[in-house]
């Protein structure tokens, strides 16, 4: 089965326009994923505003997800009120330490959970993130009518991700337009 991939860059049809005004949209942003893949790749972070109003992309914006962990740092306030700020409503939870030193803070099952129970309020979900353990969700949510895309970072996305998305919009077409330079 081919990837399904679509341009960051191409037009919509103008036959399909007038549809996507009335087609409802959900967001659902791993930001911890998001946050890593920016710095390794590019050693910069993620335009959560812009991302948002690409994801959204004209259709009506039911609800928007930002799912961030805390750690207790200085400077993640301001993330997060930037995230507020931006249109997404936090999910936040606090990082597990545990004995030993080992660390683990990640909203896999919150995510799915909250796009299962928006399955009858929203035509597409978009998820913006790489990881693939999202797989059996997508699948999940596609073969109860939901159309899926995926934002993320090709070189830090999981493959069968990818696959399993409807369309899925590589965030490195246009680096430019979703990074912000330290």
């Amino acid at each position: 089965m081919p990837y399904k991939f679509a341009s960051l860059t191409s037009a919509l049809p103008k036959l399909f326009a007038a549809s996507k005004k009335t087609q409802t949209v959900s967001v659902f942003v791993d930001a911890q994923n998001m946050y890593h893949s920016a710095r390794n790749l590019y050693k910069a972070r993620v335009n959560f505003k812009e991302l948002l109003k690409f994801a959204v992309d004209g259709r009506n914006l039911v609800k928007a997800n930002a799912y961030v962990v805390k750690s207790d740092i200085p400077e993640e306030q301001g993330f997060f009120e930037a995230l507020e700020r931006s249109g997404y409503y936090l999910k936040m939870k606090d990082l597990q330490i545990f004995p030993g030193g080992m660390k683990k803070g990640d909203w896999d099952v919150g995510i799915a959970i909250d796009a299962i129970s928006m399955i009858q309020k929203t035509e597409i979900m978009v998820l913006v993130t790489g990881d693939g353990d999202f797989v059996p969700l997508l699948e999940y949510l596609k073969h109860q009518g939901v159309t899926v895309e995926v934002i993320a970072f090709r070189r830090s996305t999981s493959a069968k991700l990818i696959q399993a998305a409807d369309k899925f919009y590589d965030l490195e077409e246009s680096v430019e337009r979703f990074l912000l330079r330290k």
